[in-house]
């Protein structure tokens, strides 16, 4: 039995429950892997407390990203009370309950759990650029979300992004970035899904 004990903001949020069990291989973002589900996930948000900002920052970018995709309440919470100590847990909880009900209607990613790959799709091609070292996941799935919401949203997700520390423009190798977006693990045959979000909670793909 596999017991997930997450102890980092990103990872309690996103990588403790979804049974991926992915890795990087040949300069590609999560390329080999398999599903293998926990027993079961036990979070602690006592233990972000020695989490260096950047990294919770990373982890935000994720609860964005939720709240874009599927909840505007919690979007609003963020805009309105951004995190701390007095609501941690109910965002945590919040961004959580989105994941474990997508992947327990897809478990294996063949439709709805698309939805997850907000701001992935580009985001991936950012960190295969970069070497998978310079910027930190959460900080490429910010950049990735930007060109994939309607632009009447935009501002709101730019000034979220930019108040959780996480960064609003790229100044790498773009082309690179776009060429490692064709080997991205969630290309199909010669299809390449993206999310993009049209309002405040709903997105297509």
């Amino acid at each position: 039995d596999f017991y997930n004990i997450p102890t980092t903001l990103l990872s309690q949020v996103d990588s403790s429950v979804g049974g991926k069990t992915a890795i990087n291989f040949a300069g590609i973002k999560n390329i080999v892997g398999s599903f293998y589900q926990p027993k079961r996930v036990l979070i602690d948000p006592d233990l972000l407390d020695t989490l260096p900002p950047r990294q919770f920052s990373n982890g935000m970018a994720e609860i964005v990203k939720m709240a874009m995709t599927s909840d505007a309440g919690l979007l609003s919470l963020l805009e309105e009370e951004g995190v701390g100590p007095g609501n941690l847990l109910t965002v945590i909880c919040r961004a959580l309950d989105i994941k474990r009900k997508v992947v327990e209607q897809d478990e294996k990613e063949s439709g709805l759990r698309r939805i997850l790959n907000f701001g992935h799709t580009l985001g991936h091609g950012i960190e295969s650029a970069e070497g998978l070292t310079d910027l930190l996941h959460g900080e490429c799935v910010a950049l990735g979300m930007i060109p994939m919401t309607a632009p009447a949203l935009r501002e709101r997700l730019c000034a979220l992004l930019a108040r959780f520390g996480l960064p609003t423009r790229y100044t790498g190798d773009l082309d690179r970035a776009l060429a490692a977006v064709v080997h991205d693990k969630k290309k199909s045959g010669d299809e390449l899904h993206y999310v993009y979000v049209s309002a405040p909670g709903q997105c297509e793909i």
